[in-house]
């Protein structure tokens, strides 16, 4: 399972707005620039985000995009599913409305699928976007906006 640059470039963009929490809304020029991401491309991403309520849009002269909630309250998994979809190394263990597998009582395979499932689960909602912003303080240097996700 390998995540899309949805989920890549959103989580950039996503630290960048944390790392800046508190100081007022930053342009998304200025956020795909030190990113070396597409403006056009962050558009589509930060609308999706806004729309599930992560980032909220500020209009004007000093406007752009910041945290609709603390960093500390938005975890990776938020920004993931948001951007992705659910994430499932199998579709039957999708947990949607939709899975009618006749198999699923007895497919040996289909344990390990929603092992790995709740495995990824566990790990993305533990991470939030302050302990990415902690991470990037612990190693880098705080005037550096070079980093990789």
């Amino acid at each position: 399972m390998k995540l899309s640059t949805k989920g890549r470039y959103g989580l950039k963009a996503m630290l960048e707005l944390a790392l800046n929490y508190g100081e007022g809304p930053i342009a998304l020029n200025s956020i795909a620039e030190r990113q070396n991401l597409s403006v056009h491309y962050l558009e589509q991403l930060i609308a999706s985000l806004r729309k599930a309520g992560l980032v909220k849009s500020v209009r004007g002269a000093q406007g752009g995009y910041m945290l609709a909630d603390k960093p500390e309250n938005i975890t990776v998994g938020d920004v993931i599913r948001t951007l992705e979809g659910p994430i499932a190394p199998a579709e039957c263990v999708i947990e949607d409305d939709n899975n009618d597998c006749s198999k699923a009582d007895y497919c040996v395979t289909r344990i390990i699928w929603e092992k790995i499932k709740v495995s990824i689960d566990e790990v993305i909602d533990s991470i939030t976007l302050q302990n990415m912003v902690d991470d990037y303080k612990k190693i880098n240097d705080s005037n550096s906006y070079m980093y990789y996700i």
